[in-house]
């Protein structure tokens, strides 16, 4: 009789213990972005500008590196400011984060550390090795703003605080208001199994045109920026989701990728960058303008996706965090994505 009743009282305690433990993890997972937002603004009374997304080493002789494509992110940047000083000191930024031979591998001991400012304990652990060692994970990318460019520098430049290559932004550049500028958000990592459609699947896509004047996988364009290129979008989303469904593509195994999240030393989208061009945890997958050698090194749709109900966290230019709820408008959200598109938002709207 007793056993049978604990066993009763376990079986009501139980669906209660759930939600709670969950409860928990989104309450760590909003400190890890405050943390990210302190970081941020400790790094800009510094320097007089945010890090950027992606920062371009110099080439190393014999290293076989690529500048963009093995730029160092703007969280390996913040990490003397999360109390990580050795993990930063043990990496050589002259050198690529990715490259071929040696660029990469000298690197391994610090870019493969496991930094849980940049995890959130609702996503599950990243699956297999690198260079024997565990692949660190990362759960929060900095955003590009509503933007399927990676790159700046260039004839056009993302409308969010971080590029590849630059510019070096910072507050004077957010006119929209840093309270009203998304710098960091929330990804669900990859489930590493290409045989299993989950919605954080990366799809390549090689329809550049369907952005007004793009052309190429790195999507340097006017029409890459939200809303110019809001009818393109739409229609990539939604050829890469029949895409998802049908593994019709080519763009990795079984036509797309699971393995995105693995790299927060990295500064390209997959990895440590990301964007708001859809609303949390949207029915679409996530997406690559890609050619016949991409990795990730091109422009996305990367948008906000997470493991808690309802939405995804955000930390914005002032170091807030926020919760955006699946059901934001879509203009709203580019325009939180945006710095200064005079396009200022009310709270109360999102």
């Amino acid at each position: 009789m007793v056993i049978a009743i604990i066993a009763v009282l376990i079986a009501l305690l139980l669906p209660a213990v759930q939600p709670a433990r969950e409860a928990a993890r989104r309450s760590q997972c909003v400190n890890n972005m405050k943390q990210l937002g302190l970081a941020l603004q400790n790094y800009h009374s510094t320097s007089n500008s945010f890090p950027l997304g992606g920062n371009p080493a110099p080439s190393v002789a014999g290293a076989g590196c690529c500048q963009n494509w093995g730029g160092w992110s703007a969280q390996s940047m913040l990490l003397p400011y999360l109390e990580q000083v050795a993990v930063y000191n043990s990496m050589n930024f002259m050198g690529c984060m990715r490259g071929n031979g040696t660029a990469e591998a000298v690197n391994t001991t610090g870019t493969t550390t496991v930094v849980n400012s940049f995890l959130c304990p609702s996503s599950p652990g990243t699956v297999g090795t690198w260079y024997n060692r565990p692949w660190p994970g990362n759960t929060y990318w900095a955003s590009t703003g509503s933007s399927v460019m990676w790159k700046g520098g260039q004839s056009s430049n993302p409308n969010g605080p971080f590029a590849n290559g630059g510019p070096a932004n910072g507050v004077r550049d957010m006119t929209d208001g840093t309270s009203n500028t998304v710098a960091f958000g929330e990804q669900r990592n990859g489930d590493y199994d290409d045989g299993k459609n989950s919605i954080q699947d990366i799809v390549g896509t090689q329809s550049y045109s369907n952005m007004p004047g793009c052309n190429s996988r790195d999507m340097i364009c006017i029409g890459a920026n939200m809303p110019n290129g809001g009818a393109g979008l739409v229609t990539t989303l939604t050829a890469c989701a029949a895409s998802w469904n049908s593994r019709s593509g080519s763009f990795g195994t079984n036509g797309q990728r699971s393995w995105n999240g693995r790299l927060w030393a990295e500064g390209i989208y997959g990895h440590a960058l990301g964007n708001t061009l859809v609303p949390p945890n949207s029915p679409y997958p996530y997406c690559q303008f890609w050619s016949d050698n991409s990795d990730y090194d091109s422009g996305g749709i990367n948008g906000l996706t997470s493991f808690h109900s309802g939405g995804a966290n955000v930390c914005m230019g002032d170091g807030s965090v926020h919760f955006i709820k699946s059901a934001i408008n879509w203009n709203t959200l580019w325009s939180l994505g945006s710095m200064s598109g005079n396009d200022v938002v009310s709270a109360d709207s999102w």
